[in-house]
């Protein structure tokens, strides 16, 4: 029970921590590691570098058609990276928070969706 008094003592912060630790990937209360965490940003590391490569060709001044086709590969890449981590959230997150009843979780995730799709 010692236990349990020092979640509650500590419980002011724990919002603010908890999305502190949600911006920068820590592993955390949800009691489970974000699995695809390294592939995410190995796969925003490569589109970065994608679009870094489409600032150039601008710069260079590469046909207006090949810009586009990158631009839409990169946009295409940032995309599937969003799918990956909505998949990986429903399948994590979502699931610990159904289990522990916390309803304002799917309406969090209901809000990224629809910033993710507009």
């Amino acid at each position: 029970m010692a236990d349990h008094h020092e979640h509650e003592h500590h419980h002011h912060h724990h919002e603010e921590d908890h999305a502190y630790m949600h911006a920068h990937g820590i592993a955390h209360s949800h009691g489970h590691v974000h699995e695809n965490q390294k592939a995410v940003v190995n796969r925003l590391a490569r589109a970065i570098g994608h679009l870094e490569k489409v600032k150039r060709m601008v710069e260079e001044g590469y046909d207006c058609s090949e810009v586009l086709i990158q631009l839409a590969a990169v946009r295409s890449a940032l995309e599937n990276t969003g799918k990956v981590i909505l998949k990986d959230h429903m399948r994590h997150c979502m699931v610990d928070a159904v289990e522990a009843g916390d309803d304002s979780a799917i309406d969090d995730l209901c809000q990224a969706i629809d910033k993710f799709m507009k």
